[in-house]
């Protein structure tokens, strides 16, 4: 069976996402998930890698998962469809915010009073992170273009990427993450760990305290996503490795290619968005790029790789 779209549908589910015709939205969207993530970090228990912080995708956009708050837990989820942020607790009651043309202080004063009035007061850093431009969420009035059908846009791709992600997930035997969305370098991604601790890492991510880096690497992975781009580079679906194994970047992942300024192998979004199976071309990137790292890093396959995966046979 193919897994491919035809040309027909390809826009539909693979569409086109050139970042300068919504690097405005994309800023201003970042900052608002930065806001929403900062509110499930401050609540949700610490979680290993920074786990505890991530939004997943769903059916209509993005969610934190519910939160705890006391004997009660609450969602906050992005609509992407409706384009309407949801607050939902677990009482039964909820609040509705438009998302549309407003600025980062405009949103967060919003959030930030309906949480109150449903009794689920929070402060949270109101300083974005991983951002070389940082103005307080209270204070950005810099950042305000929402475009509905370039959001919404984006929201389709990751739902793309994240069906295929949980694919190449089920591959793999040994501590693996969810399949999950960064608020703070607004990608979405995939870990696969080898069991075994990792040097430290050198930190420097801009805005981002280097012990949260270094925790969140403190052991060896092999790390798959899909980023929107920016400015200066267009969307790509990318594999890294910590601690980078020596030779790493000599492997040969056409079309992919090995970027000196980012460390990874990066496939270009466009290339596979264009193929004639694009869930085929991102698991093969994504086996091919795993392969080199657990092969030159020495990672114990035979206990950690789908072979060793015996599922149980469902009983009907």
């Amino acid at each position: 069976m193919s897994t491919g779209p035809t040309p027909s549908h390809r826009g539909e589910f693979w569409p086109p996402l050139p970042y300068e015709e919504w690097q405005d939205t994309a800023k201003t969207l970042h900052l608002w998930t930065q806001i929403v993530g900062k509110v499930r970090l401050t609540l949700t228990p610490w979680i290993n890698h920074s786990w505890h912080v991530t939004l997943y995708v769903t059916s209509r956009g993005l969610t934190t998962s519910p939160i705890p708050y006391g004997f009660y837990t609450f969602e906050i989820e992005f609509d992407l469809i409706d384009h309407r942020l949801r607050i939902l607790k677990s009482d039964g009651s909820r609040r509705v915010i438009e998302l549309r043309a407003q600025s980062v202080a405009l949103f967060y004063d919003s959030i930030m009073h309906e949480l109150e009035q449903l009794g689920l007061a929070v402060k949270i850093n109101r300083l974005p992170n991983e951002l070389p431009e940082v103005i307080p969420f209270d204070q950005d009035e810099t950042h305000h273009s929402y475009s509905r059908e370039n959001a919404n846009r984006f929201w389709r791709v990751l739902a793309q990427a994240d069906r295929v992600f949980k694919r190449f997930r089920s591959r793999f035997c040994g501590k693996c993450s969810p399949v999950h969305f960064f608020w703070g370098s607004f990608d979405l991604a995939v870990t696969r760990f080898s069991g075994r601790p990792a040097p430290p890492h050198p930190g420097g991510v801009p805005h981002l305290p280097d012990a949260v880096t270094r925790e969140a690497y403190a052991h060896e992975v092999s790390s798959l996503g899909f980023w929107p781009g920016d400015a200066k580079n267009p969307a790509v679906f990318y594999s890294y490795a910590y601690p980078v194994p020596e030779g790493f970047a000599e492997a040969k992942l056409e079309p992919a290619y090995y970027s000196e300024q980012f460390g990874e192998f990066l496939l270009p979004y466009e290339i596979v968005r264009n193929s004639p199976s694009p869930d085929e071309l991102i698991l093969d990137f994504a086996q091919h790029a795993y392969d080199h790292v657990a092969t030159l890093s020495k990672w114990d396959r035979e206990h950690l790789d789908e072979s060793t995966l015996k599922p149980p046979v469902p009983i009907m």
